[in-house]
């Protein structure tokens, strides 16, 4: 036997052993995580200022019409939390490929000016009172979607180049510059509007989960299922991308098509969950770091693992900003943001 042929059996050795370690790491972790997630959002609509008992929801010999806690369950509270979920699971992941695309931990979903182009389409609809609807999405998630598309649009024509991996300093120039010009047209908007409309404005910019339905959130799943379809395909090359793109490159990982794969499920990610519930800030740099402090920084499991814990994070938020005040109801927005701004002062001071 030659002697290349003694060292590649103690290396496919290695190789298939951390792979069943990691395969047992994911498993316990979607496992943990996930019956986090599921106890969240089977909790929290039994919280809330009218009491409801979960025996006499599912009670079957009531019939539905008469069962109000059945009613409070499904129809008021169920609806909002199941928008949290998918909110924040979206956001969370988001927020973990943006910072390994752009190799900065303190990246958010809403660098590359997706954020303040949904905000602008969702304001002028409000403003000028757009009736256009598409399936179970009203005029406002619609515009807003379509904002959001057209920014990351805008964003990914600047900074790709055929052939060639995208420059991660042209996306982040553009983001911010989009970001800095939308919200200047905002902000024009905004002045050229009467009371009301600046009032449901300020409102929408919030961030709010006050989701009556369960049809806005089937609307918004074919994107969401589609850019976590992208996400599955990306943590091998992420961790490589995250140490270098020239350091990726010799490591076999096509780094152009990688680049595109993360900033499309990121921006698409990001454009549903705005369009559902509207600009919700922080979830995506609080929860990735916390993930990574309790199962490391691989993202073969920080990725599902941040979707989880996202999704648990925002329905806890809304929890507590629909029962802080009762009866009256705090955007969540403000909740993630007081939360987050603490925590983003704790990273910059950690990061130096």
């Amino acid at each position: 036997m030659s002697v290349s042929a003694l060292r590649r059996g103690p290396l496919r050795s290695a190789d298939q052993a951390d792979s069943s370690s990691i395969r047992a790491r994911l498993a316990a972790t979607v496992a943990g995580y996930g019956a986090l997630a599921a106890a969240t959002c089977l909790l929290a609509p039994l919280v809330g200022s009218t009491h409801i008992s979960l025996t006499r929801v599912f009670d079957r010999s009531i019939p539905f019409a008469d069962n109000v806690d059945a009613q409070i369950f499904f129809v008021a509270r169920m609806p909002r939390v199941l928008s949290g979920a998918v909110v924040g699971a979206a956001l969370a992941s988001a927020g973990v490929v943006m910072q390994a695309l752009l190799r900065n931990p303190l990246a958010t979903p809403f660098t590359l000016g997706v954020s303040a182009g949904a905000a602008l389409g969702a304001i002028l609809v409000i403003t000028f009172s757009t009736a256009v609807t598409l399936g179970a999405l009203s005029p406002v998630p619609l515009a807003s979607l379509g904002g959001a598309l057209f920014a990351a649009a805008i964003v990914y024509v600047l900074a790709t180049r055929p052939g060639r991996a995208m420059s991660t300093s042209v996306l982040l120039l553009a983001g911010v510059t989009l970001n800095s010009f939308f919200s200047a047209l905002i902000l024009f908007v905004q002045y050229m509007a009467d009371f009301t409309q600046t009032y449901r404005t300020v409102r929408w910019l919030m961030g709010d989960l006050d989701v009556g339905s369960f049809g806005p959130i089937v609307a918004s799943l074919p994107l969401v299922v589609i850019a976590f379809a992208m996400f599955a395909m990306l943590p091998r090359s992420l961790n490589l991308l995250s140490v270098g793109v020239d350091a990726a490159s010799t490591r076999g990982v096509d780094v152009a098509r990688t680049q595109r794969l993360a900033f499309l499920s990121a921006s698409l990610a990001t454009s549903a969950a705005v369009s559902l519930a509207g600009p919700i800030g922080f979830v995506g740099i609080i929860v990735p770091h916390l993930v990574r402090l309790m199962v490391g920084v691989d993202h073969r499991i920080v990725l599902p693992a941040s979707a989880l814990v996202g999704a648990a994070f925002l329905v806890a938020c809304d929890l507590v900003a629909r029962t802080m005040l009762a009866p009256v109801e705090v955007p969540v927005g403000v909740v993630t943001a007081m939360l987050g701004g603490p925590f983003f002062l704790w990273l910059l001071v950690r990061r130096s």
